[in-house]
């Protein structure tokens, strides 16, 4: 998931999905969620959105998240010997 917040327009999106979406409901007033033609959620979309809900909650739970996703080892290094791979 990731998080787009806009403070100029104050709208948030939250992407769900890398598909594209085929089509938008209208939740409510201001809330909005994006499908595909199958009825996957692609993301949802906030205006006004500090009106709705606490902007600096969902800010921070993202870079928690994203911080967690910098710590964690994506690939081992290699090292040739000339004796085999260590």
């Amino acid at each position: 998931m990731k998080v787009h917040y806009d403070e100029g327009i104050d709208a948030l999106y939250l992407k769900l999905s890398d598909q594209n979406p085929d089509g938008v409901i209208e939740i409510t007033e201001g809330v909005n969620i994006d499908t595909t033609a199958d009825g996957k959620l692609t993301g949802i979309e906030i205006l006004k959105a500090s009106k709705k809900i606490d902007i600096n909650t969902i800010l921070s739970y993202t870079l928690e998240l994203d911080k967690g996703i910098l710590g964690q080892k994506v690939a081992e290094q290699v090292v040739h010997t000339g004796r085999g791979i260590h």
